[in-house]
C-alpha cells in the first residue's frame, strides 16, 4: 500500500478520485490550496484507491495521509 501525504499544510480544494477507482502513476488524485496556490497531489504508483482520508474543505497539515492506494 502507498500512502499519499500532504507536502504542506493547506485546505483540500478538490478530490479527483473515488474509493475503488483505478489510478495511474502520476495521475492527480487531489489538489490542495495553500496561500492561494494550488498544489496537485499525484499518485506515486498505479493501483486502486483504497481509502480517501480527507474531503473538500478539510484542513490538512504537512505529512497528513490524504489517500491510500493498493498496488
Amino acid at each position: 500500500m502507498t500512502q499519499l501525504k500532504a507536502s504542506m499544510a493547506g485546505t483540500v480544494f478538490t478530490v479527483n478520485v473515488k474509493e475503488g477507482e483505478e489510478v495511474a502513476a502520476g495521475q492527480v488524485v487531489m489538489v490542495l490550496e495553500s496561500m492561494k496556490m494550488e498544489i496537485p497531489v499525484e499518485a506515486e504508483t498505479a493501483g486502486k484507491v483504497a481509502t480517501i482520508h480527507a474531503q473538500v474543505g478539510d484542513f490538512v497539515n504537512d505529512e497528513d495521509v490524504l489517500v491510500t492506494i493498493e498496488a
